[in-house]
């Protein structure tokens, strides 16, 4: 018996007109809209351009197909109940006492794997060793990267290995090859050169352990799309694959030494079905290039993304991480790391580490993320978003492949218009706060007291740019934290009439850390003595309603000008104001960035001004 037998059937051109009756009733006669127009109005759009519509209907998407076979896009296969997924933690602490130290904390307490970030920005590749020295290699994989020496790196580990004696039949791992990412992030020509070495000596001693990992972080740092980083990915494997080919490799085997290293974010949905579409890519690739299908799955280790963290209330990092983490479990990643909380501050601190790698067990042990293998399967909207994703990054994928590569786009410069223009359209959403970031660029944390933590060794890059999505707005808040810097705010008529975009100016100004200094102004009679205290402010803010403006707009503008106030902005739309004229409007949805740099000037200038 259905539920739903007694409802009738609609379908998309019925659901369509309804929702076109919906959306007709706040609009006016002359821009009234019929079904698709309402599906345009309804929809919305990722970055890179794609499309996210109002509703999604069955049969909109092929057949699911099923874990571990062709095209890999729903896993590699079924999970084990006693080890959902690798949890993973990352240690770049240069001093190997600490590292050794938390290393063997975090296997004690839940960590499953270890990372270790080697080179001039981590760890010594001397220390390597005596860093590995407490863990037993038969139970722990352990990974590599660097961004300083990747043969040295791996070098480093298979000397650990060594010295502990291990059966290399049973080590997991991987090497850390990567150069294309390399010259990426630090510029210079990728060397390939080590490769082969490294897949023959996997290939015939360390059996378990990959040889190369493809990491896209460094394109997502840089503003790529997620149908971006798929399509880099896929580039650069490809690259490595060739280059493998002709120094006598199989591409079966290179397949085999291959995994992936990607960025997940708190849009837990894209991320989902951003693993689910690298899975089919790179089954794709391999069908075409007759790897046999048991070696078509492609192994991914997830990270939450670094960009998206924030220095200002950095505790709301530990919600953007367990949904990040959430998306990527259920999204079927083969090993997940949850960065600290405070890793865009510095290094991190035993707790941050506990919370990491706590939330990853939470998620397994608690919320049986990975009872069931690709959750999110059968899902209209994660299904299309899959097949959307998987498509863009293919046609870019292509693309870069008629064009020479990875290696050539990176060289071409090519990669880094494309990044540029995509890292432009983001900025812009960042900017108008469409995309909000919680407690940087919307609720600020008003008196935020910054955390303090040891600061990383910096490397010099002259590869693709990194930058965090946070980073303008913890610049704009980074000037007034030398000083109490205010901005008169007129809330005109009672609360009800106020409160609302009182509320919106206090959190908007709490952006760049000024304090709105609120002057109430009930009737038109308490306007002499309210304005005394904005007397010759650089800028002051009126605040009420539609109703609130008409009855009191205009005295208090004329008021304002007459104690010598130098900008009259309003809350909202300036048009609620009829024909009065006012220097400006703070209102939703415009570029806040722009708005309070150029605030900060004309306060700075004051400032100067009265100084001197």
């Amino acid at each position: 018996m259905s539920l739903a037998a007694d409802f009738p059937q609609v379908g998309p051109d019925a659901w369509a007109d309804m929702a076109a009756a919906v959306v007709n009733r706040s609009r006016p006669e002359d821009a009234q809209v019929d079904g698709d127009g309402a599906r345009e109005v309804l929809a919305s759009h990722l970055p890179g351009g794609l499309e996210v519509a109002p509703i999604y209907w069955s049969g909109e998407h092929s057949a699911l197909g099923l874990p571990g076979a062709m095209p890999f896009t729903r896993g590699r296969g079924p999970r084990d109940p006693n080890l959902a997924w690798d949890v993973r933690q990352l240690h770049d602490d240069p001093d190997a006492a600490s590292t050794r130290s938390a290393v063997l904390a975090d296997l004690e307490r839940g960590v499953s794997s270890i990372w270790l970030h080697v080179g001039d920005d981590g760890v010594a590749a001397g220390d390597v060793t005596e860093v590995l020295g407490d863990v037993m290699a038969e139970l722990a994989p352990v990974v590599v990267s660097s961004l300083t020496d990747q043969p040295g790196a791996a070098a480093a580990l298979i000397a650990a290995w060594e010295a502990k004696g291990v059966d290399p039949a049973v080590v997991r791992g991987s090497l850390g090859h990567d150069p294309v990412g390399l010259a990426a992030a630090v510029g210079g020509t990728p060397d390939l050169a080590p490769l082969a070495d490294a897949v023959h000596a996997c290939s015939t001693r360390w059996t378990g352990v990959r040889a190369i990992t493809v990491d896209t972080r460094v394109h997502h740092d840089a503003g790529a799309s997620d149908q971006d980083e798929l399509a880099l990915a896929l580039a650069s494997a490809l690259d490595y694959v060739r280059h493998l080919s002709g120094a006598g490799v199989t591409p079966a085997e290179a397949f085999r030494r291959i995994d992936f290293r990607v960025a997940v974010t708190a849009d837990q949905f894209v991320t989902i079905a951003k693993l689910r579409a690298l899975r089919r890519t790179w089954a794709r690739v391999g069908e075409v290039l007759e790897v046999p299908e048991a070696d078509r799955g492609a192994w991914i280790h997830a990270v939450t993304s670094w960009r998206m963290q924030t220095r200002t209330d950095p505790w709301v990092n530990i919600l953007r991480s367990t949904i990040a983490c959430f998306g990527a479990a259920a999204g079927g990643a083969d090993a997940i790391t949850v960065l600290p909380y405070d890793d865009a501050i510095g290094l991190p601190t035993p707790f941050s580490r506990r919370v990491a790698r706590n939330t990853q067990s939470l998620l397994a042990a608690e919320a049986n993320v990975a009872r069931v293998a690709d959750p999110a399967g059968g899902s209209n909207y994660v299904e299309s978003l899959t097949e959307a994703l998987a498509h863009a990054a293919w046609t870019w994928f292509g693309e870069l492949d008629a064009a020479g590569g990875a290696a050539a786009g990176l060289a071409s410069g090519a990669i880094a218009q494309r990044l540029a223009d995509t890292r432009a359209e983001r900025d812009t959403a960042l900017a108008t706060r469409e995309v909000p970031l919680t407690g940087t660029s919307t609720f600020p944390l008003a008196d935020e007291q910054p955390l303090e933590r040891t600061a990383r060794v910096a490397l010099a890059r002259d590869g693709l740019p990194r930058r965090r999505d946070g980073e303008v707005f913890e610049t704009l808040r980074a000037r007034t934290t030398a000083g109490d810097v205010t901005v008169p705010v007129i809330a005109l008529g009672p609360a009800r009439e106020t409160t609302a975009r009182v509320s919106f100016l206090s959190n908007l100004l709490g952006v760049a850390g000024i304090r709105p200094q609120i002057i109430e102004v009930p009737t038109v009679d308490d306007l002499p003595a309210a304005t005394e205290p904005a007397k010759g402010a650089p800028a002051a803010i009126l605040a009420s309603s539609r109703k609130g403006y008409e009855a009191l707009a205009e005295p208090a503008v004329s008021a304002l000008r007459s104690v010598d106030v130098g900008r009259v902005l309003v809350a909202g739309p300036a048009r609620e104001l009829g024909d009065l004229t006012v220097d400006g409007e703070v209102r939703d949805g415009m570029d806040v960035v722009a708005f309070l740099t150029d605030l900060l000037d004309l306060l700075g200038a004051q400032q100067a001004g009265a100084n001197a």
